[in-house]
Parts: C-alpha cells; structure tokens; sequence
C-alpha cells in the first residue's frame, strides 16, 4: 500500500512508520522540513507551507493517517491551549483539502484523537458506544478534532477515529516522567490513586494503527489494552518492575499547583476499554501492564 502520514515524526509517527516499511508498504511523510530519507519506500513530502503542494506527490495513496498536532505536555497557559487545538484543527482542514485534490480517494483516514474524548470518571467504564462529556480542555479537543475529521465521509472515505490511551514506550513521553521519582525512590500514588490508566504499549498501539488500515473497521477506536489500571496499581508495578518501593504519595494539591489545569492528565482518569480491537480479533504483544513495563524498563 502507498500510505500518507502526518506527524511521522513524532514519538506514535516514528513506530507506525517503522511498521509499515518493515511489511514492504511505501510511506509519504507530511513534513514542513523534507529531506532525504535514504530508505527506497520513505518518502518526505513538504506541506503546510506557502509553496507546497502535496496532492501531487500523493496521487494514488491507499490510505491517509493524521497524527499531526501541538504536543499537550507542558503548562496549559491560554497561548499553549491555542496551539493545541489550532494546529489539529489546521492540519485536519490541510488534511481534507489534499484528499478533496486527489481525482482518487485513498480507501482510509486514520485520524488522531483520544480518550479524553469520554471525560473522566473512576466508576463509569467507556467504550467505543459510550457518549463523549464536555468537563474539560481535552474532551472539547477530542470532539472537535474528530468532528473535523468526519467530513472526510462526505468524500467517500471511511474514517477512523484512533482515540489513544497513555502510551508507554522507553523513548520518551508518559512512562519516563512516571518512572523518574520511583528511580530515586520516591515513587508511590499520585492524587487519590483510584484514577483510571487507559494504556497502551507503543508496539501494540502502532500495530492497531496499522489494523485499523483494513476493511470494515471505521468510527472511534480506542487504542488501549484491554487490561486498564488504577493509578496506584500502576505505580505499584512500575515499582516493582524498577525494584524501588512504592511509598511517597503526591497529594492532588501539590500536582494541581505544579501543573495548573494540565493536571488533569494525571488526577484524573478514564476506564476506556477496546471493545471494537477485541471484537475485530486484534490480538496484543502486551495486553497487561505487568508485561509492557518488564518489556520497556529492563
């Protein structure tokens, strides 16, 4: 397959991408800096730029796969929210604009979004079926990324909302900052610790990206084990993965003035179970946490 990627660079893009040319496909990455690739089936191609074009280079792709957007770590100032809904919101209309170009649509859009989406609660369970909650900054995101992104319909294109849990991977992103206060034994329950993890390791969410590619699979799709834990049990693997106690609370008031309103992502949670993976035969290298973390940390 010929497939077009956005935001193939970053940490998610970077493992979709490696997949897909390690089972022969040709991949087209989006990039406002392309360069050599060096790779016969790894192609870069410029957009978001005054002079590009990109339509051109994309005739006859198979498939589109949006994962562009401003990253949400970092303190969640007025300036930062902007950048974060503005750039899914410009990179998807770029997004749509391209396939409304090309004379032949690609049979797919896998388009990034998360399960935020659901709001946050520590007794309901969501599912794919489950109605979204507008309670915060990340479920107002997530709707309206995908609401976007559903007028690649209009065009013909079956459309798959990719709602990623919290990835773990040992390059960087949610499990580095999580496991730093355990190596220096002062690890243990943040806020409550009844928050929900929705998880996923990055090997499995990067394969279900790739599930996601084939035929009569469209609409949301949580990408996340079907295993979720509380943020205590979390911890308390991670512990014991890393061989340091699990001892030291962090008290909500203490993470909310660190981090002002982006504390959501840590205080609170969602139980956000993969119904549509397990129903469609999607089988997980790591489906517990306890085998994801002994992969990633030792």
């Amino acid at each position: 397959m010929k497939i077009a990627i956005t935001g193939g660079t970053g940490l998610i893009g970077s493992a979709v991408t490696k997949l897909l040319l390690s089972k022969d496909h040709e991949v087209y990455i989006l990039t406002r800096s392309p360069k050599e690739s060096g790779h016969s089936k790894l192609h870069y191609v410029r957009w978001l730029s005054d002079d590009s074009t990109p339509e051109r280079e994309l005739q006859g792709i198979d498939a589109f796969i949006n994962l562009a957007g401003e990253s949400i770590n970092g303190r969640w100032t007025d300036e930062k929210k902007k950048k974060i809904m503005d750039s899914r919101m410009k990179a998807t209309d770029e997004v749509l604009r391209i396939l409304s170009e090309l004379p032949e649509k690609p049979s797919v859009l896998v388009n990034a979004s998360a399960v935020g989406f659901y709001g946050t609660s520590e007794q309901e369970h969501f599912t794919e079926r489950s109605a979204p909650k507008s309670e915060n900054f990340l479920s107002e995101v997530a709707q309206q990324w995908e609401q976007k992104a559903s007028h690649a319909n209009e065009l013909g294109i079956r459309t798959v909302f990719a709602r990623f849990g919290v990835i773990l991977s040992e390059k960087g992103g949610a499990l580095s900052q999580m496991a730093m206060p355990y190596k220096f034994f002062a690890g243990g329950k943040i806020g409550s610790g009844r928050q929900w993890v929705s998880w996923i390791h990055l090997e499995d969410a990067a394969r279900l990206i790739e599930f996601c590619l084939q035929p009569g699979i469209e609409g949301p799709v949580n990408v996340t084990a079907p295993y979720p834990v509380q943020n205590s049990d979390f911890g308390k693997e991670l512990g014991e993965t890393l061989g340091r106690p699990h001892w030291l609370p962090a008290p909500s008031f203490a993470i909310r003035s660190l981090l002002g309103e982006m504390s959501v992502l840590i205080l609170e949670g969602q139980h956000a179970y993969p119904e549509k993976a397990v129903k469609k035969g999607f089988t997980y290298h790591f489906p517990r946490v306890q085998e994801a973390l002994e992969n990633l940390l030792k």
